[in-house]
């Protein structure tokens, strides 16, 4: 099975390979979810699903480079995926602020990348407990699939990398308002030196993506996967693709964090100017960033596809800085992030109709 390397062939794929298989694990993980017994837990893990199955289309993407695994690849991102958004809503919706809560609780993102690995009890500090085995069986599934990489001791190390990055993020963010910031500067501080062209919330929005965990275990699913391509790869996704995508999920959520007092790492931009400057410069980052890859036309399109995706959001509507935004951003992406943009555009309102 071939990398779609054009437009054509890419959106193919994506309608009528990765949608349909996404919205197939997502079914059963709705059911799974709804069968949860604490009432909590079974609220937020159902809305996890409902209003960010979009991540886990995006990411389903990566899983086309995995060749004849294709189907394996899938499984793992939807899963990977569906911790990631389940524990990002237990944290931003937690009454709890504490960060060794968020830190138990992530605890079960890097065993999911560890087959064989020791459970913990990612619970123990949470006020609600009783998931009925949910986040279990979504580890142990992430584990199934990494038992069948052919080049899994390749890209361990780097997942691991990527991950720990995640986890912290996730801890610093989600902590009382007065403690948040002096504690991702903190910890940009002791990571400077490796994204010396970051500024601190540029560096923070790059950890908070993992599309460059999908794209080292789907990369890894093919036989003969060099060792030496998960050192590219990993440099390649992070931190310039995972920032930039970040930040366009963060600049379309600018109204809807403000109204709620969430964190947005857009709002320490000096203003529209810089923000915009800064956001063309990581695209030709990005884009600079995958030449190397050898299905470097792939992962063009995957950036150009980041810019349609987010900037066809319905928030955008309701933002007029943000409208501002979105044709100088779709120039820098030219003829194929306005196609993706389109398509987008369409694809939302019709299904929302």
């Amino acid at each position: 099975m071939t990398v779609p390397g054009n437009l054509a062939a890419m959106t193919t794929r994506i309608f009528l390979d990765v949608r349909p298989r996404v919205h197939r694990h997502l079914q059963i993980w709705t059911a799974r979810a709804g069968a949860i017994p604490d009432p909590e837990l079974r609220r937020q893990a159902l809305l996890s699903i409902a209003t960010k199955s979009f991540h886990c289309e995006g990411g389903g993407i990566y899983a086309l480079l995995a060749g004849d695994a294709f189907e394996e690849a899938v499984r793992f991102i939807v899963a990977y995926q569906t911790i990631s958004d389940y524990l990002d809503n237990l944290c931003d919706r937690s009454t709890s602020q504490d960060p060794e809560d968020f830190r138990a609780l992530h605890e079960s993102m890097p065993q999911a990348l560890v087959p064989g690995s020791v459970r913990t009890d990612w619970y123990r500090l949470h006020a609600e407990r009783d998931d009925g085995g949910y986040l279990a069986d979504l580890v142990r599934t992430c584990q199934e699939a990494l038992r069948r990489v052919p080049s899994y001791g390749a890209i361990a190390p780097g997942l691991l990398r990527l991950e720990g990055l995640y986890g912290d993020l996730q801890v610093h963010k989600h902590v009382r308002l007065d403690e948040r910031l002096p504690r991702l500067l903190s910890w940009f501080e002791s990571h400077r030196n490796g994204v010396p062209d970051l500024r601190w919330y540029e560096f923070a929005a790059a950890t908070g993506s993992t599309l460059g965990i999908f794209c080292l275990v789907s990369s890894a699913f093919r036989e003969n996967f060099p060792a030496e391509r998960a050192g590219q790869v990993e440099k390649a996704l992070f931190p310039w693709v995972q920032a930039l995508h970040i930040l366009l999920d963060y600049l379309v959520d600018q109204e809807e964090d403000r109204q709620g007092g969430d964190l947005n790492f857009c709002s320490y931009y000096s203003g529209e100017a810089d923000m915009l400057d800064r956001m063309k410069w990581l695209f030709l980052r990005a884009e600079e960033a995958v030449r190397a890859l050898p299905e470097a036309p792939f992962h063009r399109m995957i950036i150009r596809g980041l810019l349609g995706i987010y900037l066809a959001d319905r928030k955008v509507d309701r933002q007029v800085s943000v409208r501002r935004m979105v044709r100088r951003l779709l120039g820098t992406g030219g003829p194929a992030a306005i196609f993706f943009f389109l398509h987008c555009w369409a694809y939302r309102r019709f299904r929302e109709r």
